[in-house]
This record gives structure tokens, sequence and C-alpha cells, in this order.
């Protein structure tokens, strides 16, 4: 048994050593329909909208094409020198306690949402979903993890009240780790159905005067950071034209030279399964500050990088919207060169 990755990594963009590509096997929308999947997934639909969506197991070609391109993906890294690692399917379908709640589960197409690699700690991250609060469990035999509080996520944590504007209240700390971004010392943190202010606060508590943790409000509602706000380099950031302008821009990121992102080719998909949205295709993996993996079909967004001195690894990802994630949500990075003195 190979001994377990000791994390270091500071921020998105240091040269990469090694990282988790996940894997598509089980992968389902939840068949317990609840508060908490329908706050957090599906958080701008009513009562109505949710009650006819689809759920149970992803259609069997998009898991087989969706297994054949993360293998691909991780032969990619490889070659890149870049050692990989994959965690062991588990059964997602079976129902068990979590808590006070019964829940199926969800995917392991996405590590990167389960559990923060930031310094040498790789956190699990206290989930606003139920059916995600064990996921982390895959990645525990890869890397030695500390554990947030587990959230108690009654039904009174979820508001949709008002649909389009995150759903979490802050009865408790409550995020998902792909809600984080970091650039050295500096934690970017999405407010969003996803996030909320009690959890930045535990994060920034947690991680201590060595961090500074940035708010991100009134950006994007919707569940995760990494489609939104794309750190590149020091200094160099590709930004969502559909979600941030100047207006809304975080200040932590106003001397930054910023990206705005062409408008990206949005891939096939079945509506049914309530895909990610086209810009998906701005999720992309820094494997250093010259070189990133982007879904392949993004060919002017690669051209934008160019002129920026950015080379593009294209990736194929056929069923990135129907599984919500393109590179940098189905990895997660575990060891990158660079240290925090770096960014003093």
């Amino acid at each position: 048994m190979n001994a377990m990755v000791q994390v270091s990594t500071h921020n998105e963009w240091g040269r990469l050593r090694e990282v988790v590509v996940g894997i598509a096997e089980g992968a389902q929308v939840p068949r317990v329909k609840d508060e908490s999947l329908h706050a957090v997934d599906y958080g701008g639909l009513s009562d109505e909208a949710y009650a006819r969506i689809e759920t149970g197991s992803y259609p069997r070609r998009v898991i087989e094409e969706t297994g054949e391109d993360l293998e691909r993906f991780a032969e990619q890294l490889q070659g890149l020198d870049i050692r990989v690692h994959r965690p062991r399917p588990a059964d997602l379908a079976a129902v068990r306690q979590v808590g006070k709640w019964r829940v199926d589960g969800y995917s392991l197409y996405c590590p990167r949402d389960t559990v923060l690699t930031v310094g040498s700690h790789a956190i699990e991250a206290p989930m606003a979903m139920r059916h995600r609060q064990d996921e982390a469990r895959v990645l525990r035999p890869i890397v030695p993890t500390v554990a947030a509080p587990r959230p108690r996520l009654e039904d009174s944590l979820y508001d949709r009240s008002r649909l389009g504007v995150p759903t979490l209240r802050n009865d408790e700390p409550v995020f998902d780790a792909a809600n984080c971004l970091k650039c050295g010392e500096d934690i970017l943190f999405l407010i969003a159905n996803t996030g909320n202010e009690a959890g930045a606060r535990w994060l920034e508590e947690f991680l201590g005067p060595a961090y500074r943790v940035h708010r991100v409000r009134d950006v994007y509602a919707f569940v995760h950071i990494d489609s939104t706000i794309v750190p590149l380099r020091p200094g160099l950031v590709l930004l969502n034209p559909q979600r941030v302008n100047e207006a809304n821009l975080p200040e932590y990121l106003r001397r930054w030279d910023k990206i705005y992102a062409p408008e990206p080719i949005a891939l096939p998909c079945d509506p049914a399964w309530s895909p990610a949205s086209k810009w998906i295709g701005l999720n992309l993996l820094s494997l250093s500050p010259e070189l990133v993996a982007v879904e392949e079909h993004q060919l002017e967004l690669m051209r934008v990088l160019a002129r920026h001195r950015i080379d593009s690894l294209p990736v194929r990802l056929r069923h990135t919207r129907t599984m919500k994630g393109g590179p940098h949500c189905a990895t997660l990075d575990l060891v990158r060169d660079g240290q925090l003195e770096d960014y003093r």
C-alpha cells in the first residue's frame, strides 16, 4: 500500500506535482429528494419544478464515456510527470444514516467539492448537502484529512423564500471546498448556496492569522466559485463576464489584470438532468503558471489565454455539463510548487 500524500499547496497555479482525478462509477442524482438537495442544487426551482426533476443513476453511456475521458485525462497528467491518484468506487445508491437523516449518495466525479487542500491541511468540508457529508471518505486512503465540525443541516438552515439568491442561513458553519480559491495567504470564499458566512468565519479561525479569508458576495448564488473566478498566476485572473463586473468585483482582485472570458462553447446535454450552464467551459485546471488544462472545445478561450503567454492542454470531457464539472472540478490538487512565504 502506498504511503499517504503529505499535502503542500498554497495557490491555484503553481506547478502541479500530485493530484486526485475523480471517477464516474456510480454517479447519480440522489433519489432521496429532500430540502438540502432542493436548496443546494435546485435553489432556483419552485416546489412544482423540483418535483419534476430526474433522479437516479446517470445514463450508462454517460458513465462509460466519462470514465474513458477521465482515464485519458489522468494519462495526460501522468505524461507531464504529475503523480495521479484515483479514489475507489463506492455504492452511492445505498441509503445510509448521516446524522439524523437517511440519504443516498451523489457522485465521486468532483473531489474538488469535498476536501479543501490549503497549506499542509486537507480539510473535509462541512458540505451543504446531506447526501454528500460522507463523500470525503473515499479520499482518506489517499491523504490524511482533518474534518470540519459536521453540520446538523436542519431544514431551517435552507431558505428558498427568494429564488435566485443564496439559500443558506447562518445557523451553523457550512461550505463546500469548491467555494474556496487559494492565492497564497489570501483565500477567496464564495457566499452562495454552498457556503455561508458562518462557514467563512470557521475557516478563518481554523487557518489562523497566517491567512486572510475574503468573502465574495453578490457575484454568483448557485453552487461553486471555479467557473466564475479563475486565478491564473499572481496578478492575473480570468473572470466570467456574465457574473462579474466592476461593481461586484471582489476588492482583493481590483489591482489584478483581468481577462473577461469569451463566450464559451456550450456542449450538448440532456436538459432533464439539470446540467451545468455553458460557463462550465471556464472551469480549467492550472498545471503551472504557463499551462492550463481546458475542455477541448473552448478554442477561443485557449486563444485568449495564449495572448497572455499561457498554453492549453485540451481535455476531452464529453459530459462536462451533465456531470457538472470541468477539469478543475474533476480534480483535487495535493502538491504544488511554492511556499506561503512566496506571497508575502
